[in-house]
């Protein structure tokens, strides 16, 4: 299955060790998100080190765990979506815009995010949490 990752995944990723963690590290799923997530975290960085009591280095390192089986997708290749993602959730949170334009430039299974509140407004794109995620893992596992 593919997903498009939310910003707030990896956060959640980050602040601490945990069932989303070891997702993101040994996920079965293919993962997609747009380089502005990369911008975003890196904008956060403080804060996520004061937050998760991480060294630099420790951040620095598991930032690159976390986001190397990502496929990062440059702006050109989600950009003909861009207008009307922001019809759909630019009135909400612009930060999504380029979330939901790659969620609806390549094919997918969703937009795995907590941020419910925001792309739960939208009906065009599946929008699955850390916990369906994790179900859908294990049922998948079971199913082997």
């Amino acid at each position: 299955m593919i997903f498009i990752v939310d910003s707030n995944i990896i956060f959640a990723g980050i602040l601490r060790d945990s069932a989303v963690r070891e997702l993101l590290i040994t996920s079965p799923f293919v993962l997609y998100a747009p380089e502005v997530l990369i911008f975003e975290i890196r904008k956060y960085k403080s804060e996520i080190i004061r937050r998760s009591e991480l060294s630099e280095k420790d951040f620095e390192t598991l930032f690159k765990l976390l986001t190397e089986r990502i496929i990062l997708v440059p702006k050109e290749g989600y950009a003909s979506k861009i207008k009307e993602s922001s019809e759909i959730i630019g009135h909400i949170d612009a930060g999504d815009v380029p979330f939901l334009a790659l969620a609806l430039s390549i094919p997918n299974d969703g937009i795995w995010t907590e941020n419910v509140k925001h792309f739960g407004k939208q009906n065009k794109i599946k929008v699955w949490t850390n916990s369906d995620l994790i179900k859908l893992k294990e049922n998948k596992y079971k199913l082997e």
